[in-house]
């Protein structure tokens, strides 16, 4: 097999997409919706155009900087060294910080079929050994990776379309007309759906990952803006038809306090046997989704490095062109992290670096957009008023989604941003 056939192609990059979108968020999304009421599917469409919009400006980008890192090669070309730093600094922590969560929920899954997962110290080792597991696949080269990405992915949309499709079967209309808006005290209309905005926004997270691998691409001039619009609609198709079967199936007050809303809508389709079906395809989900983080938290920290803006080590690939060495630290990373998280008093603090570090996601969302821009007033593409409209529209919508996170996950994720400068500094000198 040549350098051309071990690249990523169209079917591969897609279920990139689609399967770092759909990762354990959406098997708990429809309980924490119904604590709402059924107003907040509103909140899909908003996200969903929002999103689409952002689709449009990482594919316009993508075509105009065909290179490997995504997100931050289109704000180190637009917003400069320091800001490109920081765009590669905060969706590198985000990606490893997120695979450690994602590798523990999948433990959680696994349970179902493994009690012994239930054990805290197990869950941990074994979770860690999965992270190794994948990080070794993805050693082998970036075609292998595509390959479990793809098998990993078709396996997790079966249980969730399955259910999307039989669901309805079971679905009462009463039970969405009657639970409207069941926050209490009641929330007006708009911030029922701003609510619902930032929760299915981090449903969409991982839009961007076709653009980080760009170099190992077939002809990604035009394989990128497929890949990414086309796995950015199935995750929404799954997402949004999944969430409003559920709550057609579901009386309100039992799905807001549902752990595994899927696994009860499954029950009820198939019998006792479909908690076991949502179990697998909830544990092949995160499965799924730590693959193909794993392939993109290498890719970022070499593309950097690449430029002088990491240390020279993330840059080293091996013979099969993957960031061999930025793989292996960041797989002790997230070894450490899920260590750390053995201990019971770490819980709180670690969901909120989560949050914190999905937050420091959407500064890349905002930051892409406006490098577009400035390098179309610039000159350096042709002018285009259509893609400053949609560039524009995407700026909107990554404001009000990061405002929409809260105040508090505001002030640690401006610390965490802030944390860059000093890196910054030490990295530039360090490459002088």
């Amino acid at each position: 097999m040549n350098q051309e056939e071990k690249k990523l192609g169209v079917v591969s990059l897609t279920a990139l997409v689609t399967g770092n979108m759909i990762g354990s968020g959406i098997f708990l999304l429809p309980s924490a919706m119904a604590r709402l009421g059924s107003l907040s599917l509103v909140s899909w469409i908003f996200t969903t155009i929002g999103s689409l919009f952002l689709a449009f400006v990482f594919s316009k980008m993508s075509t105009l900087i065909p290179k490997t890192g995504g997100p931050y090669a289109y704000a180190h070309a637009g917003l400069g060294k320091a800001l490109g730093f920081q765009t590669a600094y905060c969706y590198w922590i985000n990606a490893w910080v997120g695979n450690a969560a994602i590798a523990l929920a999948g433990m959680g899954y696994l349970s179902v079929f493994f009690p012994q997962l239930a054990n805290p110290k197990t869950a941990c080792f074994v979770a860690i050994a999965v992270v190794w597991l994948f990080t070794w696949i993805n050693l082998k080269g970036i075609h292998a990776a595509g390959v479990v990405q793809v098998v990993t992915t078709i396996t997790k949309l079966v249980p969730i379309f399955f259910i999307a499709i039989f669901g309805w079967f079971f679905f009462h209309a009463d039970y969405i007309t009657s639970s409207v808006n069941v926050t209490s005290p009641a929330l007006s209309t708009f911030d029922v759906i701003t609510q619902g905005a930032t929760l299915t926004l981090w449903a969409f997270i991982g839009l961007e990952c076709a653009t980080v691998p760009a170099g190992s691409v077939k002809n990604p001039t035009r394989t990128i803006p497929i890949a990414t619009i086309l796995g950015m609609l199935i995750a929404a198709a799954c997402y949004i038809s999944g969430s409003v079967v559920i709550m057609g199936m579901i009386p309100n007050e039992a799905l807001q306090n549902s752990l595994s809303p899927f696994a009860d809508a499954a029950q009820m389709i198939f019998g006792n046997w479909g908690k076991w079906l949502i179990a697998f395809g909830a544990a092949v989900s995160c499965l799924g989704c730590l693959n193909g983080w794993i392939l993109v938290q290498g890719q970022i920290p070499m593309a950097a490095a690449d430029d002088g803006l990491f240390l020279k080590i993330f840059a080293h690939r091996n013979r099969n062109g993957v960031p061999s060495y930025a793989l292996l630290i960041t797989a002790a990373l997230i070894s450490l992290l899920l260590f750390l998280t053995i201990s019971p008093d770490l819980v709180k603090q670690y969901k909120l670096i989560i949050l914190i570090a999905t937050l420091a996601t959407l500064i890349s969302y905002l930051y892409t957009p406006v490098a577009e821009i400035i390098l179309l007033r610039k000159g350096a593409f042709p002018f285009s008023r259509k893609s400053i409209f949609v560039a524009a529209i995407a700026i909107i919508y990554s404001l009000w989604a990061i405002v929409g996170a809260g105040t508090d996950v505001l002030a640690y994720g401006a610390v965490l941003v802030l944390s860059s400068i000093p890196l910054y500094i030490f990295v530039s000198r360090k490459e002088q």
